[in-house]
């Protein structure tokens, strides 16, 4: 990896480092991370995962993620909430999944708590994009300096506090900040990848919820 941060793929695009070229993590680094969602459903899905990621690689709960949805319902809030003592126990007895008893009471937990917001926002994207940070809160030049030294930022913990504050868990401000940058509610592709001017012409025609 250079210190740029940036590597060449076998195609000779320019890309962030992290995805290693590794295939599936480069499709997912190419066609979904930082491309802005405004999905309830997708929103729920990766704040849940990304909680379930903690202490682990992403990589690890991407291979995983067909799996995830077919344990928790496509991620379906609203049925994700109705699950019971006997749901927990299939999650833990599920191979192919996390099976972290506490990340799977969190989910169902911040299921029902999801409802709760979108009951009170109108939508779980009408919530979290009204979080998004303004132009003079982003870095000018965002390099792989900046994101080393910021895995967390003053909005990511804003959200955190106000989700914990809702009852949510599994959410502290490194969860958030990763869950905003593979949402698209900020573009942390770093400066000289390809995807980052395909990321920024789809923010700026995304109309917010």
């Amino acid at each position: 990896m250079a210190e740029t941060g940036i590597i060449t793929g076998e195609d000779g695009r320019d890309r962030c480092f992290w995805h290693g070229n590794l295939p599936e993590y480069q499709r997912y680094h190419d066609e979904e991370w930082g491309r802005p969602v405004v999905e309830d459903i997708r929103l729920f899905e990766k704040i849940c995962l990304e909680g379930f990621q903690s202490g682990l690689s992403w990589l690890t709960i991407l291979r995983k993620r067909e799996n995830f949805r077919a344990a928790f319902a496509g991620f379906d809030f609203e049925k994700v909430a109705r699950f019971d003592d006997a749901d927990i126990e299939r999650c833990v007895g599920d191979a192919g999944i996390i099976r972290h008893r506490g990340k799977i009471v969190s989910t169902i937990n911040n299921a029902r708590r999801a409802i709760a917001l979108r009951d009170e926002f109108g939508s779980l994207a009408r919530y979290f994009w009204g979080y998004e940070p303004a132009a003079a809160e982003r870095p000018e030049i965002l390099d792989l300096a900046h994101l080393r030294a910021n895995p967390t930022t003053p909005v990511s913990v804003r959200i955190s506090k106000d989700l914990k504050k809702r009852g949510w868990t599994f959410v502290g401000p490194t969860t958030v900040y990763a869950f905003m940058q593979a949402m698209g509610l900020v573009n942390d592709h770093i400066e000289g990848c390809y995807c980052r001017k395909e990321v920024e012409a789809m923010r700026c025609a995304l109309v917010r919820p």
